[in-house]
């Protein structure tokens, strides 16, 4: 008996009735014969961790447009703090934490440079549209390893897939991500702007924090015990009435106060032009784009319109100044 069989033996024993157990993933999109060691969403897990789109988020905006400070979030850092959490949830409630943290890991690997406004930019540009959790996917079934992907299970490209607000995963541990994913926002967020000086903590109404508590500490504890006592031994996951209301309306409060205060978004005008200025200069030199690029129109029939947003939300922040730069600038004015 493997290593794997018996991790797969103790996941039966230990595992809620309603996990999802490695054993009965749906597959890959190509089999594989089966690790000697991992069982399958560890090993999805792994994929994505050793992943140069998962590197690349160290660079890219969470919600702060190169923010002056070392502490502010980055996209990176908003992936671990969601997967953290949603490791949290699924430990206590005896569902399969492996799938969660895969589907954690791989929720925003295809989120464009500058944040939702350049998802926004191509989206708007692009005649066949963009939608970041989208390219998520996209990038882990066909853009990584130069066209190949990473190969990953049914499970966690659903949940991928499905951590948006409107999104429905199939599996619990996907729902798990979902919510984790507005948890992790809605607190490091308030974090960053207070951080920024944009909101104190009082500025925050009252019936929000008295029933979610007061301060970043005490409401991650409050949202993540809430899920879990209402959760156990239930084939869903969900929240109290309240605490799912507070947590609702808090996040429109940070919507209006923050997400569209000019503080964090004065130069999103700025950002969203250049990408879509990009897109554009892209779109009439294609013969310009990287070779692997090419390669998705030449030998995989991939629209142009869509290679090019392709190449565009892979870039980090710095990177698509630079490129822009590179086309746009004279040399000489350049510092």
């Amino acid at each position: 008996m493997t290593i794997r069989e018996k991790a797969e033996m103790r996941e039966e024993e230990f595992f809620s009735e309603f996990a999802s157990l490695s054993k009965n993933s749906r597959g890959r999109i190509t089999f594989e014969d089966p690790c000697d060691i991992r069982p399958v969403y560890q090993r999805d897990r792994d994929r994505i961790l050793h992943s140069k789109s998962f590197r690349r988020l160290k660079h890219k905006t969470q919600v702060f447009l190169k923010p002056q400070g070392d502490h502010y979030r980055t996209r990176l850092t908003h992936t671990l703090e969601v997967s953290q959490t949603a490791r949290t949830i699924a430990k206590a409630l005896r569902l399969n934490d492996d799938l969660a943290e895969a589907i954690a890991l791989g929720h925003d690997l295809g989120h464009t440079p500058f944040g939702h406004a350049g998802e926004s930019a191509l989206n708007e540009v692009c005649p066949c549209g963009f939608a970041h959790y989208e390219q998520s996917v996209r990038v882990v079934e066909l853009l990584e390893k130069k066209g190949r992907g990473l190969n990953l299970t049914w499970e966690v490209r659903d949940g991928i897939r499905n951590h948006r607000t409107s999104g429905n995963p199939s599996t619990l541990e996907g729902k798990i991500v979902r919510l984790s994913d507005k948890i992790a926002y809605i607190n490091h967020d308030i974090d960053d702007a207070q951080r920024a000086g944009i909101l104190k903590e009082e500025d925050i109404p009252l019936r929000y924090r008295e029933i979610l508590g007061f301060g970043i500490r005490e409401r991650l504890n409050t949202l993540i015990h809430d899920i879990v006592k209402n959760s156990e031994n239930k084939p869903d996951i969900v929240m109290s009435a309240d605490v799912e209301k507070a947590m609702q309306e808090l996040r429109e409060f940070m919507f209006r106060n923050v997400y569209i205060n000019p503080r964090a978004k004065g130069e999103e005008k700025k950002a969203k032009n250049m990408l879509q200025q990009l897109y554009l200069y892209y779109s009439r030199h294609l013969e310009l784009l990287p070779s692997e690029y090419l390669n998705l129109m030449e030998e995989k029939g991939q629209e142009k319109e869509r290679v090019v947003c392709d190449y565009i939300a892979g870039m980090t922040d710095e990177y698509a100044v630079k490129v822009f730069s590179d086309i746009y600038v004279p040399r000489s004015w350049q510092t």
